[in-house]
């Protein structure tokens, strides 16, 4: 690939200056596939040449992961560090930020029972629940990021040639995070300012509900009062601005928790946990989840949806048009960071607090009470189409068009 170690130290230093925004004095935490030792390399001489006092390098290991699920005593899958997580709340509250490379194999846990899975994963949960909380709250700056793995460029370009495929998987990276603009840190806050502009319009609007309509799909979706759409980048506690996920191409909201009725389906499959579910879809009555099916993956389905009262309520509600970058390559990355930013979707199980006007002072039951849900997951489903639409319902109760053949139709 032409140019690729100009173009990867562009990318590292973007995701510095525009993922986590990275200040003097701060420490950093990166967390990291062993694969991706050139990229990590980077961004840690990027985050030094940006004031960072230290910066820490996890690295991680499908092949290790695997493993304990595998051969580990039964006792130990409902097992997870104290140490870790309070090492991991010590650093927020130290005013650290975080940098996750977030690839995991879509098919990393094949042939694993899902009960196992699922016990492990609520282990992690559960002892992750202060930390997700800081998470959620944006009370420190953190960024999911994306790099090639083998196993993953092998999933999404199976159909190429496999000496093919890395560079394919890189280029793709590059595209939809604008790497190969001149400046692509100018470009990234043009682009900021672009969901700035439709968040700001869906903000005035307050809507009190949604309504979806596509094949498959009759959703009526309530909004909570005084709900607030986020996009783009947001703000730690301490007033610095980042970008969660990059890339992002969403503008998102809080649902009301007993505010969503019908029937949705979803347009792409969904990598649970590191297992595979497709072609699936809900039925909501009262915001819960009543009536379910999936073609593909519906026992890792069922234990989702298990993991605790919340799971089977929706959390997020989040809009991005069909025709976006990453939707336009017409492929499916088995990578929810990705495959969300390609199409709208909802979220099962925990809100974002910020959604809601002083929503991150709450309790989780003074959340509740203003229709906000909690939950040990969140997990983001799509289900945008080239045929969605997507109708407003005003205060009032008339409704004005969002969505038309998949994209925007209101202006901004």
């Amino acid at each position: 690939m032409d140019n690729f170690l100009v173009n990867l130290e562009k990318y590292a230093e973007l995701v510095v200056k525009i993922g986590v925004n990275l200040t003097k004095g701060q420490d950093l935490m990166i967390e990291s596939p062993i694969e991706c030792l050139d990229l990590t390399r980077l961004i840690v001489k990027k985050a030094y040449e940006a004031g960072a006092n230290y910066v820490q390098v996890n690295w991680q290991d499908d092949f290790l992961t695997r493993a304990r699920l595998e051969t580990a005593h039964d006792d130990a899958l409902d097992y997870y560090p104290v140490w870790y997580t309070d090492m991991l709340e010590r650093f927020v509250e130290n005013g650290g930020a975080l940098l996750n490379i977030k690839v995991p194999d879509p098919d990393l846990y094949a042939g694993i029972e899902p009960g196992v899975i699922s016990r492990a994963s609520k282990a992690m949960a559960t002892a992750r629940s202060k930390y997700q909380k800081y998470v959620r709250t944006s009370t420190f700056s953190w960024c999911l990021i994306k790099a090639p793995t083998a196993a993953w460029a092998s999933k999404v370009y199976a159909d190429l040639p496999e000496e093919e495929r890395m560079d394919a998987m890189w280029d793709a990276i590059f595209r939809f995070n604008r790497v190969y603009e001149n400046d692509p840190v100018s470009a990234w806050r043009a682009h900021i300012e672009q969901l700035k502009r439709v968040r700001k319009v869906l903000n005035d609007k307050q809507y009190a509900a949604l309504q979806y309509r596509a094949a498959g799909t009759d959703l009526r979706v309530e909004l909570p009062d005084g709900h607030i759409w986020l996009g783009g980048d947001k703000a730690n506690a301490r007033g610095i601005r980042f970008v969660a996920n990059m890339p992002t191409e969403e503008v998102f909201t809080m649902p009301k928790r007993t505010g969503v009725n019908g029937t949705v389906t979803s347009t792409m499959p969904l990598n649970v946990n590191g297992a595979l579910v497709d072609k699936f879809s809900f039925k909501f009555e009262d915001g819960k989840v009543v009536d379910y099916k999936a073609e593909v993956g519906h026992e890792h389905l069922t234990r989702l949806l298990e993991m605790d009262e919340g799971a089977r309520y929706l959390g997020e509600v989040a809009l991005v048009p069909y025709d976006s970058p990453i939707s336009n390559l017409k492929r499916i990355f088995y990578n929810t960071g990705i495959d969300e930013n390609a199409s709208c979707h909802l979220a099962l199980g925990s809100c974002y607090p910020i959604n809601m006007k002083d929503g991150a002072s709450l309790s989780n039951e003074e959340l509740k009470v203003r229709g906000g849900n909690t939950s040990l997951i969140h997990v983001d489903f799509m289900i945008g189409t080239a045929d969605l639409e997507i109708d407003g319902v005003l205060q009032d109760g008339s409704l004005e068009p969002i969505f038309r053949q998949g994209n925007l139709a209101l202006a901004f």
